[in-house]
Order: C-alpha cells, then sequence, then structure tokens
C-alpha cells in the first residue's frame, strides 16, 4: 500500500494516524521530494477521473490565473497543471496494487481498507 501527499498537509496526517491506528502498513511518497510522473497522474486520471483528483480549495488553486482555471477541462489539461503545480493534486492518493482506494480522506473510505 502506498499513500501519496506532502507531510506538513492536515489530510494527509490524518489518513497517517487512521492507517496507523488500524494497524496498515503503508509507504509513503512524498510529492515534494519523490515528485509526480505523468505516468503516475494518467493511472489514477484513468481510475478516478480529473474532477476526483484536481483539488479546487487551498491557496494553490486560489492563486491560479481565472483563464487558467477556466482552462481545465478534461484529463489532458488537468494532467498538465498537476505536473507543473503538484499542490493541486487532491491529498492524500491511497494506492494499492496500482488501483486508488481513496483520494482525500473521508473516514468512512478508510473503513474498508484491510490490513
Amino acid at each position: 500500500m502506498k499513500l501519496y501527499g506532502i507531510p506538513n498537509c492536515d489530510t494527509v496526517k490524518k489518513a497517517r494516524t487512521e492507517l496507523a491506528a488500524r494497524g496498515i502498513a503503508y509507504e509513503f511518497h512524498d510529492f515534494k521530494k519523490h515528485g509526480v510522473t505523468e505516468a503516475m497522474l494518467s493511472g489514477w486520471l484513468k481510475q478516478v477521473g480529473w474532477q476526483k483528483l484536481l483539488k479546487k480549495t487551498g491557496p494553490t488553486w486560489g492563486k491560479l490565473p481565472q483563464e487558467v482555471k477556466d482552462s481545465i477541462q478534461d484529463d489532458a489539461s488537468a494532467l498538465a497543471l498537476m505536473l507543473q503545480q503538484p499542490n493541486v493534486i487532491k491529498r492524500p492518493v491511497l494506492e494499492q496494487d496500482g488501483q486508488v482506494l481513496a483520494t482525500g480522506f473521508k473516514p468512512e473510505e478508510y473503513e474498508s481498507i484491510k490490513p
């Protein structure tokens, strides 16, 4: 199991706490240290779509020019933005064996995850 995000994100911290409390082992991938790849993002986009993977809240999205925000209308345009600005990826992304189990953190989504 792999958890993707940035360590100082409150939502990532909640997910890490939940996984630890349930005894679920995972590897942590820090977007800032290890980066993101086009292949990684493309795989996630195929599974969950850009609307679920793009984080439209927070300071990074808020600081984008309106024309950039308006230009995001499909997986390809979202992919280009996420490669340039990884902070617009909804965090965390929880993956197991190439399958996205969750984006963001909702306790009810994590309840079904087995150690």
